[in-house]
């Protein structure tokens, strides 16, 4: 995983976001502070994960779709992304540092 934090990366990112996997790449808005930096990347590391295990389009496709059908459902994009089974999975164990040497392959499919 290659972390790029610079000002392309906060170039390229929506301004709502503080960072972005696409992997290898891990783009990271400057200025994030240290310890928030560490459950941010921890995040964007499990998303790695999910990305390698759905062949990188796959997981893109399947995120479109399913924001999508949430967003057509729920009428707020707040609400519909973070009801996308990759984030749950994410932010739910982004601050266990542990979490990716215990997890099993496709356990986002548990968050849908």
């Amino acid at each position: 995983m290659i972390v790029v934090s610079s000002r392309i990366a906060g170039l390229i990112l929506p301004r709502r976001y503080s960072a972005m996997c696409i992997w290898p790449f891990v783009l990271v808005r400057k200025g994030i502070h240290a310890q928030e930096k560490t459950t941010l990347l921890n995040h964007e590391r499990i998303h790695a994960r999910q990305q390698l295990e759905m062949l990188l389009v796959g997981f893109f496709l399947w995120y479109g779709v399913e924001y999508l059908v949430r967003l057509l459902c729920l009428r707020q994009h707040g609400i519909a992304y973070h009801s996308i089974s990759f984030e749950k999975e994410a932010f739910a164990n982004d601050q266990n540092m542990e979490y990716l040497k215990k997890r099993k392959p496709f356990s986002w499919m548990a968050y849908l």
